[in-house]
């Protein structure tokens, strides 16, 4: 008889032995199946973090123009990037906050320069939007799209003093009124920052700073386009010695100020890290677990059926055949084992994602320590706290695809073959006439 419709028979004739070991099958499978959709969706949702919150790199150097700020934008390294270029404006038709008194911006006169005017690229990259103490209360904030753009975002109490609100246009001069600019508020921000109790000029009132595209900036600018700082925001740690050299070739090692921020980064990151570490542990361990357990079960078979193999070598049945019968025996278990594994993870292979990762997605931005690298030939390093992400990161995505359960059955059939080949090897190498008296 064909040892594969002897394997059938055998499964139907056990029926209460069948059902056991497709039990243990099915846990195995749906333990190494969950160890693999875990394992992806912390390599998708690290991915994820590290677009969203990554490592910000502070970059500063006497010098610095936004024209070197953009050549540091590494395709491949960096992931955003902003420059900011402080320049003086004085408001056309608007008023500007004054602190009164001697030495400060009095009496609702329009002062020379009386506005604080930021060119950014991308605002969400500036450290006290990042951080999350200052934010935006109305429209959005600027970003490379605006990059051609005439737009503004401006801070509540200067808006609150003049009636402005998001749509409205703000008409700007420079400060030797040679050049205008026309924007339209596109935000409003909200700084903490409480107004100064002694009088100072206007420009230094936190309610007077208010953020355009670079663009703006340089129009409005009445000297060189000196850029205080550049910000860029990298995937992780270990890419922060390939942007330093970059930034050292390019601007030269005197003098550069190169500052990496990875709090929020190993707030968010590590921890999902650590739970891709944990699923690949889980898939080792239940895979070994797995091909003990179902070594002994098929021994124990094994042993109880010594009368049917003496019976079938000693009418000259081959010992492959046998052992072949033994593996088709159990792969036919795990078959099934596996399609019900999959509906398994479909149906709540979600719920242990959230459970695993979810909490993952909010850092503690509360604390503000931070770590500094980038050292080099002049290169100067310092600490400044990192900020959270710009948004809260997506909630796990977990799939059952076709490549875990490639993974999970490849697994399956090699437990197969462990667990029928070794025992079953020990016992076929007796003679037939050994196994008809142990049975008896």
């Amino acid at each position: 008889m064909n040892f594969v419709k002897r394997a059938g028979l055998s499964l139907s004739g056990r029926r209460s032995r069948t059902a056991a070991l497709l039990g243990v099958f099915v846990v195995i499978c749906a333990l190494l199946l969950g160890g693999f959709l875990l394992r992806g969706a912390a390599a998708r949702q690290e991915a994820d973090a590290q677009r969203a919150v990554g490592v910000d790199v502070t970059v500063g150097r006497k010098g610095l123009t936004a024209d070197l700020a953009d050549r540091l934008d590494v395709p491949g390294l960096v992931h955003r990037y902003t420059a900011e270029l402080p320049v003086r404006a004085v408001p056309r038709g608007f008023t500007p906050l004054t602190s009164g008194g001697p030495g400060a911006g009095g009496g609702g006169r329009r002062e020379r320069g009386a506005l604080e005017v930021h060119g950014v690229r991308d605002l969400g990259l500036l450290l006290p939007f990042s951080y999350g103490s200052t934010r935006i209360t109305s429209g959005r904030g600027i970003g490379p799209g605006d990059a051609g753009a005439h737009v503004a975002v401006i801070e509540r109490r200067l808006a609150e003093r003049n009636g402005l609100a998001v749509g409205d246009t703000l008409r700007l001069r420079s400060a030797d009124g040679r050049r205008s600019a026309v924007s339209r508020i596109v935000g409003v921000f909200r700084d903490p920052t409480r107004d100064p109790a002694r009088p100072m000029p206007s420009h230094m009132l936190p309610g007077n700073l208010l953020y355009v595209p670079m663009a703006t900036a340089r129009r409005l600018g009445t000297g060189p386009a000196r850029v205080d700082r550049a910000v860029y925001r990298i995937g992780s740690p270990d890419r922060a010695e390939r942007l330093h050299t970059e930034a050292a070739r390019v601007l030269g090692g005197g003098g550069l100020r190169f500052t990496v921020n990875d709090k929020a980064y190993r707030d968010q990151v590590r921890p999902i890290q650590r739970v891709g570490a944990f699923a690949d542990l889980v898939v080792h361990v239940i895979a070994l677990a797995g091909a003990l357990i179902l070594s002994l079960l098929v021994t124990l078979q094994v042993r109880e059926r010594r009368g049917e193999l003496g019976v079938l070598l000693a009418l000259g049945e081959k010992k492959w055949k046998l052992l072949g019968q033994h593996v088709v025996e159990v792969a036919a278990v795990a078959l099934p084992a596996l399609a019900l594994a999959a509906l398994a993870g479909a149906l709540g292979g979600q719920r242990v994602g959230d459970a695993f990762l979810d909490h993952h997605g909010d850092g503690d931005t509360d604390s503000r320590s931070s770590s500094s690298s980038g050292s080099g030939s002049g290169s100067g390093s310092g600490t400044v706290a990192a900020g959270a992400p710009d948004a809260p990161l997506a909630a796990p995505t977990v799939r059952v695809g076709p490549a875990d359960l490639g993974r999970v059955a490849g697994i399956a059939l090699g437990i197969s073959l462990v667990a029928t080949v070794v025992p079953g090897i020990g016992v076929l190498r007796l003679h037939p006439r050994s196994l008809l008296l142990d049975a008896a």
